[in-house]
C-alpha cells in the first residue's frame, strides 16, 4: 500500500529535507525520502480528511503495548513530546503519514517491531 500525500506537503517536505543541515539527518531522512517518492500525489482538496498529513491529529493503538495515544504531526521545528507533537521526521512520523484511519501499519520503531492501528484521524486548522 502506497501513502498519499497532499503535493503541498510533499513540496514542504522535500525543501525541508533538501536545507536540513547534516547534523539533523538521522536515519528517518532516507526513509522520508523514499515515502514521498513512492507517495501517490494528490491536490490538496483531493486529499480525504481522515489521511494523516503535516498538522494532522490521531490516535492510534500499538498492539504490542496494549495502548492507545494520541498525537499531532508536524515539522520538526515545532515538535513537542509534552504536547503530544511528533515530528515528521520521527520513527512515528515516516511510518504514518499518508495513510488513513482503519489501517494497520507494520513497522519498525525504536523498540522494535510494531504493528500500529490508525483509529482516528483529524485535521488542525
Amino acid at each position: 500500500m502506497k501513502p498519499i500525500i497532499t503535493i503541498s506537503d510533499y513540496n514542504i517536505l522535500m525543501t525541508m529535507l533538501k536545507k536540513l543541515p547534516f547534523q539533523h539527518k538521522t536515519n528517518e531522512v532516507p526513509l522520508l525520502i523514499r515515502e514521498l517518492e513512492r507517495a501517490i500525489k494528490v491536490k490538496d482538496f483531493e486529499i480525504d480528511s481522515d489521511i494523516i498529513r503535516l498538522n494532522s491529529s490521531f490516535i492510534i493503538y500499538d498492539n504490542s503495548l496494549n495502548k492507545e495515544m494520541e498525537f499531532t504531526l508536524t515539522l520538526p521545528k515545532s515538535a513537542n513530546l509534552p504536547q503530544k507533537k511528533v515530528s515528521i521526521l520521527s520513527p512515528i512520523g515516516v511510518a504514518l503519514i499518508g495513510f488513513k484511519a482503519g489501517m494497520t501499519i507494520d513497522c519498525v520503531l525504536p523498540g522494535g517491531q510494531k504493528k500500529i492501528n490508525i483509529l482516528n484521524v483529524w485535521q488542525e486548522e
